[in-house]
């Protein structure tokens, strides 16, 4: 049973993988950090986006920090579970540098809209969800490139994918929704940009 554990894991796709243990490994160490759940305080001190710091004190860091930090095992659970699935199947389509430009771009760019639209607000937010938003909207980008039939992907349970969770995210207060919002148009329009290889193909003439 363990063999087939270990097995299990060495299939994931390895910068998928990277994400999902750098997202955990630094909740872990946050909580250690503050004995406990952390705390407002203690997220705002490891880089949570609070805007009146980006804008006063030029932190505009925490655009990109903040993606790694949740505020309890639920949050991160929810975000890793999407990412450890919706991850692994644009990796495999993408490869590991697009994969990974994707994630990380669209998460600040989920970041810079939720910033923007929330400029007046004195929310602390956190979360991988951009990022893990942008990582669907790549996939979406993928389903709508080949009119549905792209190969290893759920396209129907990618597309309700969405749906839902950009549903569930407007209908949550507490949830930053314009950062989920934000990732998702950032992965859409990333992939397109970037091109996976079976977009960048020639076509027959």
């Amino acid at each position: 049973m363990e063999m087939e554990g270990f097995a299990y894991i060495r299939s994931r796709r390895k910068t998928n993988l990277l994400m999902v243990l750098i997202n955990t490994a630094v909740f872990l160490v946050v909580t250690a950090l503050s004995g406990g759940v952390p705390d407002t305080e203690q997220m705002l001190s490891c880089g949570a986006m609070y805007p009146p710091y980006v804008i006063e004190n030029g932190e505009y860091y925490r655009l990109f920090t903040s993606m790694f930090l949740h505020f309890g095992w639920q949050h991160l659970f929810y975000n890793m579970l999407l990412l450890w699935f919706a991850g692994d199947m644009l990796e495999a389509r993408s490869g590991a540098a697009r994969y990974l430009a994707i994630y990380l771009a669209g998460g600040v760019l989920g970041n810079v809209l939720s910033f923007l639209v929330g400029m007046d607000r004195e929310a602390v937010s956190a979360g991988a969800s951009g990022a893990v938003f942008a990582v669907i909207g790549a996939l979406v980008w993928i389903v709508v490139k080949n009119r549905g039939k792209a190969e290893g992907i759920d396209n129907r349970g990618i597309c309700m994918m969405a749906v839902l969770s950009l549903a569930q995210g407007f209908l949550d207060a507490g949830v930053d929704h314009f950062a989920h919002l934000g990732g998702f148009i950032g992965g859409f329009l990333l992939a397109a940009a970037l091109r996976t290889p079976s977009d960048a193909r020639p076509k027959d003439i």
